[in-house]
């Protein structure tokens, strides 16, 4: 099993994990944070804090991914706070520098934009969810065990996240 082996410190095992995981906790982070910096530093912070963990014998002791996601939420979280004492998160859209914008690409980036300060209004357990759910694809259980929620709770936030996106897309965007 992987996770005995990462416990016994296999070199091997540990590689694979973050080979495995790490593409992953990078596209969730991303989604969350809008920057290929910042979610590159989330993705080494989250992988630091589980060699840390379990150098000292702990982390995690049955659901790798879980952990993993656990503490990538809880990074992302901080950061929040802390760049909410600066002033606000830089977004990156990994446009080239001087690429030509048609009208529909400007549009196209607006509504991106409409969509990620919506997002990111959200309570931060229905981020996550939606995150889950439709960015990385996985399953109501899966979520279930990464949020520590009965799969009913983990539905309930699933449907208020959607409803509230909903309504807040469907306002007229202020000039």
């Amino acid at each position: 099993m992987l996770l005995e082996r990462v416990q016994q410190w296999d070199e091997a095992a540990l590689a694979e994990v973050y080979d495995t995981y790490a593409p992953a906790i990078y596209r969730y982070a991303y989604r969350h944070l809008g920057s290929s910096d910042s979610a590159q530093e989330i993705v080494a912070d989250t992988f630091h804090r589980f060699l840390v963990a379990l150098k000292h014998g702990a982390g995690p002791e049955q659901e790798l991914s879980a952990w993993l996601y656990r503490v990538a939420h809880n990074l992302i979280t901080d950061f929040y706070r802390r760049e909410s004492i600066r002033g606000t998160v830089e977004i990156d859209e990994n446009m080239p520098s001087g690429a030509l914008q048609t009208e529909a690409t400007a549009l196209q980036r607006e509504e991106i934009g409409r969509i990620r300060e919506a997002f990111q209004k959200l309570p931060s357990l229905q981020q996550q969810v939606i995150n889950l759910r439709f960015g990385e694809e996985l399953s109501l259980e899966e979520v279930s065990r990464i949020t520590q929620k009965t799969v009913g709770a983990v539905k309930a936030l699933q449907h208020r996240a959607i409803e509230a996106l909903r309504k807040m897309l469907d306002e007229k965007p202020t000039p």
